[in-house]
């Protein structure tokens, strides 16, 4: 029999191992920079790094540690890497234990006053960030942090050397966590208080070397619109938007896409300098088509599959799914006043929605493959479509991968991999299985039929690989 003196040694000894390997999991997790050819993400080492974010918004003012734990786990899990998240929704922001941000909602004056007599099983605002980012940080995954939500800048409420102060209390903090990218902006256009974006992004360039920085616009617009020559914006991010093509009221916007988030991607990748470019933010699963309206027909997961494909296969480094209810984090105190966009289901629900466990295999998918020599390749297609019907094709040295959204008749081109024959095979998006084709020769005129015919959402890559 162990005598307790013992049994309290050996439960010690396991305790500081287990803490010990945490912070050799965290201390280990490689900093992130652009490649060399500029188009993709690259760990410090040069290793490809596919961005597979979510949206978690409210993070930090809806969960307690316990909840944040649950959602961090289940989202490595399902193979994400990034949340995106905001430091600061409002002015007022307080996490769920009511502790506040800031200081009579000032951004120049956080709340990080003395905290030694506070309920141990309760956290500051600012602690909660910090265990998030170690938390984070443990199970591999980055949060793209926004400093503080763009209606909050539009409005007034955050002056160029108020932004200043605030950059430089994130960049002193959060410099030498190795899990963080800086989500400058948050929703809107950034010619809207320009001035205090760019202050934000030199503040945090000038200060943090250590950590990426991109901005996140407003709906069915572009980082690049306004910050491309910036040194600070390390690589593009664009908005599809949540509407329909009939719903689209972006007319007047210097890009009117719709639907099609792959011209953006598109747009980016025309640029100089080169820089990386990602869908931030599309449809969100369970949010009504044109966002407002919650008698409309809700996006699925067929739906964030056709932009995250369309999107990655012309030429974008990763992709970021979105969830109406995850977003937001619903849980049971919200009634119809608090919850957005119609939401009804529970978060704890809806990070099971089917559409955030698919997104896996599209990681898989990529990071299987040669990844830093793929380019976009339309040249691959004998013919496309429009709209649902068009299909997006990629390649690297010796793989070309074709996606169609609806199924039916892929007509090639001979592909540039080999001048003898080819391995097809099929690769579902919704299952991450392939089925073979066979060898097909590398000729004129080749077409390909999907499995299950023509029709909205029997969606399929058609993967071709040199033999």
């Amino acid at each position: 029999m162990i005598k307790f003196s013992n049994y309290a040694f050996i439960l010690a000894f396991f305790c500081f191992m287990s803490c010990t390997n945490k912070q050799k999991k965290e201390d280990s997790l490689p900093r992130l920079k652009v490649s060399e050819n500029g188009r993709y993400i690259v760990t410090e080492d040069g290793k490809p790094f596919f961005w597979l974010g979510d949206t978690g918004w409210l993070l930090f003012s809806k969960l307690t540690k316990e909840e944040i734990d649950r959602y961090l786990e289940d989202r490595q899990e399902k193979g994400f890497n990034v949340i995106q998240v905001m430091l600061l929704h409002t002015l007022k922001a307080k996490n769920t234990y009511g502790d506040s941000a800031l200081i009579m909602g000032n951004v120049a004056n956080p709340a990080i006053g003395d905290t030694t007599g506070q309920d141990s099983t309760q956290l500051a605002y600012w602690q909660l960030v910090d265990y998030t980012v170690k938390k984070a940080a443990e199970k591999s995954i980055y949060l793209a942090l926004v400093p503080v939500w763009g209606t909050n800048v539009k409005e007034g409420g955050v002056s160029s050397e108020q932004a200043k102060t605030y950059a430089t209390f994130l960049a002193e903090r959060y410099a030498s966590a190795p899990n963080i990218i800086w989500l400058n902006g948050g929703d809107l256009k950034g010619s809207d208080s320009i001035d205090v974006w760019k202050t934000i992004g030199n503040t945090l360039n000038q200060l943090d070397s250590n950590h990426l920085i991109t901005f996140h616009p407003r709906g069915r617009t572009t980082s690049s619109e306004w910050f491309h020559q910036e040194s600070w914006l390390d690589f593009n991010m664009f908005q599809s938007g949540h509407r329909r093509y009939d719903q689209d009221t972006s007319a007047n916007e210097t890009n009117h896409y719709g639907e099609d988030n792959w011209r953006f991607v598109k747009g980016d990748y025309q640029l100089t300098p080169t820089k990386p470019t990602i869908d931030g933010e599309p449809s969100y699963e369970g949010i009504p088509q044109g966002l407002h309206d919650p008698k409309e027909p809700r996006w699925t997961d067929k739906d964030i599959r056709r932009y995250a494909y369309w999107s990655v296969f012309s030429g974008a480094f990763g992709f970021t799914y979105g969830n109406n209810s995850v977003m937001q984090f619903l849980n049971e105190s919200d009634n119809d006043s608090t919850a957005a966009y119609g939401a009804t289901e529970l978060w704890r629900d809806a990070i099971k929605n089917p559409g955030a466990g698919q997104m896996r295999y599209l990681k898989e998918l990529m990071l299987s493959k040669s990844f830093l020599d793929r380019v976009p390749d339309q040249s691959l297609l004998a013919e496309n479509g429009e709209r649902y019907d068009y299909k997006v094709a990629t390649r690297g040295k010796d793989y070309a991968l074709i996606y169609t959204y609806n199924g039916g008749t892929i007509k090639v081109n001979p592909v540039k991999l080999s001048t003898g024959k080819l391995k097809a095979s099929w690769f579902d998006p919704r299952t991450g299985v392939y089925t073979a084709i066979g060898e097909v020769q590398n000729t004129d005129g080749q077409s390909f039929e999907a499995p299950g015919g023509k029709k909205e959402g029997n969606d399929w890559v058609l993967v071709l690989e040199a033999i």
